[in-house]
């Protein structure tokens, strides 16, 4: 099947493509349901900026002539669906021309030629290969939400770019980006507008503040939207996998004159329950998710958006001295972004579960991560890429210097860099392959030592990864007591996650 042509995003094809084959590098602002993030690689592809023009219309040569377009996402759900639409539009197999590679699992072959990943990975080819010899065009899709790991790779893609690969291509995508500020930091480059294909969405905002729970919330805003006959599916949004489990709970004992089909959304579901979201079902749709479901992906048939206005936002505790995630409001450019959401096929209603009034009160943009994050494991990879000063390096955004002097001083301290030169050390490299958190790849590397890897690998993925107790739901009598049996240890936290595991 050709791509979709009849999306905004193909009336500036041509000066896409012109800005990408004069120049080496775009800023592009497209508004959701443009097209945008399915339709720039096919355009690319098409117009020769992989190595040569598209399958379709001549005969290859010499396959290691070609190179790769890559997209990169900020989300391992957005990477891997997205890949299986641009492959059914092209007619092609998922892992044949068009890939994609998240973590733990590779879609790609030799052939690929558009791939979608998330930042780590291109940060670990960087590691393989710095200077990307098998990419042409680097992608970097909703970069509005300037995660950190889309900071690191943007900067290293100009420095790769600007010393040895001035052939690469770059272009930043987004909804919502603030363009000057990225122009200008890529050295002035060109600026493209394109139009949406998005349609009116009423916004109901609260009339006074509810004090009740998110979850009980959005229940009884689910509950009057199905009663009321208004057609369509129903996207809400929760800031993460505890909050998502007890809004489906609260609607499950809701009285509906229809049958619904309640469905979370998270990036730890495993692939084929995630697809759930995506595929036609015979009830109606009640999609409960995070913000994953924000950008890049689309789900068809929501004509509704419940918003919590909440998300998990990574920050560095220093009382802790670790990272975590805390329950934040979200910008208002998130919440229209969400808004969005019900507006991409017909018109649609927004149900914002905060007052009017205090939307002024939110930020106006996200918080760049990388001002707010640990910074340890950027450091790391800063210093295996011979890039010993990070509060000197060429971001869009600086870090705080104490952020970068806590991490300097973390990975001295577990022995990854050498004291004097601040060279990574024979621990460091090993801590480097490992992707995690520099603590825990010390843990693996010193385990290794010690003959206890598998208890000690168990404990860093339980660490590493969601809190394993907010997948038991609380309303289960039996489970809420075993669940408070595990919380009431007073050993490590490691031992109660054992014994939850």
């Amino acid at each position: 099947m050709p791509a979709s042509t009849a999306l905004p995003i193909w009336q500036i094809h041509r000066e896409i493509v012109a800005a990408l084959t004069t120049g080496n590098r775009l800023v592009l602002v497209a508004p959701t349901g443009s097209g945008k993030t399915t339709q720039v690689p096919q355009m690319l592809l098409a117009a020769g900026l992989a190595g040569g023009v598209d399958s379709d219309s001549a005969f290859r040569t010499a396959q290691s002539a070609f190179k790769r377009i890559v997209v990169l996402q900020p989300r391992r759900v957005a990477a891997r669906s997205v890949a299986a639409r641009v492959a059914w539009e092209r007619g092609v197999k998922l892992g044949a021309e068009v890939g994609y590679q998240i973590r733990f699992d590779d879609q790609t072959s030799l052939g690929t030629r558009i791939c979608f990943v998330t930042e780590g990975i291109l940060l670990r080819w960087l590691q393989d290969d710095p200077t990307l010899a098998d990419v042409a065009v680097l992608l970097f899709d909703e970069f509005h939400e300037r995660n950190l790991l889309s900071d690191a790779a943007l900067a290293l893609a100009k420095k790769l770019q600007e010393d040895r690969r001035p052939d690469l291509k770059i272009a930043v995508m987004s909804a919502t980006l603030e363009a000057e500020p990225v122009a200008v930091y890529l050295g002035g480059c060109p600026v493209l507008v394109s139009e949406g294909q998005t349609f009116p969405v009423a916004v109901r905002y609260l009339d006074q503040r509810d004090e009740r729970s998110a979850a009980d919330q959005a229940a009884d805003t689910v509950e009057r939207i199905v009663n009321s006959g208004a057609a369509g599916d129903i996207l809400v949004f929760m800031p993460g996998m505890g909050e998502i489990n007890a809004t489906i709970n609260a609607c499950r004992a809701i009285h509906t004159r229809e049958r619904l089909a309640l469905i979370p959304l998270h990036g730890d579901l495993p692939p084929e329950d995630q697809d759930l979201a995506f595929a036609p079902n015979p009830s109606r749709k009640i999609v409960v998710a995070t913000n994953v479901a924000e950008t890049s992906v689309t789900i068809d048939g929501i004509r509704h958006v419940v918003d919590s206005g909440l998300a998990r936002v990574a920050r560095y505790d220093a009382e802790r001295g670790i990272g975590t995630l805390f329950v934040e409001p979200i910008s208002r450019a998130s919440a229209e972004q969400r808004k969005g959401r019900a507006g991409r096929t017909t018109a649609g209603t927004c149900y914002r579960l905060w007052t009017e009034s205090s939307q002024l009160n939110r930020p106006e943009r996200n918080t760049p991560e990388i001002q707010r994050a640990d910074l340890a494991e950027v450091v790391l990879l800063l210093h295996s890429l011979h890039i010993r000063r990070a509060a000197q390096f060429d971001w869009l955004d600086k870090p705080d210097a104490a952020a970068v002097e806590r991490a300097e001083r973390l990975l001295h301290t577990l022995g990854a860099l050498d004291d004097a030169a601040g060279e990574l050390t024979r621990i460091g490299r090993q801590m480097l392959r490992l992707p995690m958190h520099p603590r825990y790849s010390r843990m693996l590397v010193e385990a290794a030592q010690r003959g206890c890897v598998a208890p000690a690998a168990l404990c860093a993925a339980l660490v590493s990864g969601r809190d394993l107790l907010v997948r038991l739901r609380r309303e289960d009598k039996h489970i809420a007591e075993a669940r408070e049996l595990f919380e009431a240890s007073q050993e490590s936290d490691f031992f109660t996650l054992l014994r939850a595991y």
